[in-house]
């Protein structure tokens, strides 16, 4: 499979590089600025645009699968609605497939129906608002979208490097935790998911992970 992964100097977005080009797959490692460094073999590097909906078609062209692992800067986390749209757009008019690696925001919290996690500061502590509102606004981009043919993955309350086990939960739209209350996955698994997802599509369209 040729692959497009945007956001790919990211911490989620080099994760699943690495994971797709161990796989085997045809991959595009695109960037905004900072090109990424280590490349895996066979990858190829390409500066692009999120934003830029033309750009992002011609690059899209021939490829069957895109992620979109994008982060705005700190105090820009309101664009990342925007710039999701772009994307869609741009997924849209290619055909081409398109998974969101967003945020936890839009989730239910556990044992509490119609309770966000974006509203629990048990999970999202104040530092970390504006980024998790940020993501309901991504998500609700993407439920408004038309044509695009997209899938949204939040990850749990915690995402950072860590080891990779290949063994996760999968759940849909209620926050994974463990038996202690805790929500996390490593992004090396977080990558794994991303990828079983791309090769075996489960068909729904807002799903989470966690360990």
């Amino acid at each position: 499979m040729k692959i497009a992964v945007l956001g790919a100097a990211g911490m989620a977005g080099s994760r699943v590089v690495t994971e797709a080009a161990y796989r085997g797959h045809a991959l595009l490692a695109v960037y905004r600025s900072t090109r990424p460094e280590a490349l895996p073999p066979g990858v190829t590097p390409v500066a692009g645009d999120a934003d830029d909906t033309d750009a992002m078609c011609a690059l899209f062209e021939g490829v069957e699968a895109v992620v979109a692992a994008t982060r705005p800067p700190a105090g820009r986390e309101h664009t990342i609605a925007a710039t999701t749209t772009a994307l869609l757009d741009a997924a849209a008019k290619t055909g081409t497939r398109i998974l969101v690696v967003g945020g936890a925001g839009p989730l239910e919290v556990p044992g509490h129906p119609g309770r966000l996690v974006v509203d629990d500061p048990a999970h999202v502590p104040p530092q970390w608002r504006a980024v998790a509102a940020a993501s309901s606004a991504q998500l609700a981009a993407c439920r408004s979208h038309p044509a695009a043919d997209w899938t949204y993955l939040s990850p749990p309350a915690v995402l950072e490097p860590g080891p990779r086990t290949g063994a996760y939960r999968r759940g849909t739209t209620t926050l994974l935790t463990t038996e202690g209350g805790t929500s996390r996955i490593s992004a090396e698994d977080l990558a794994a998911a991303v990828l079983d997802e791309l090769e075996r599509p489960r068909g729904e369209r807002h799903f989470t992970v966690g360990y």
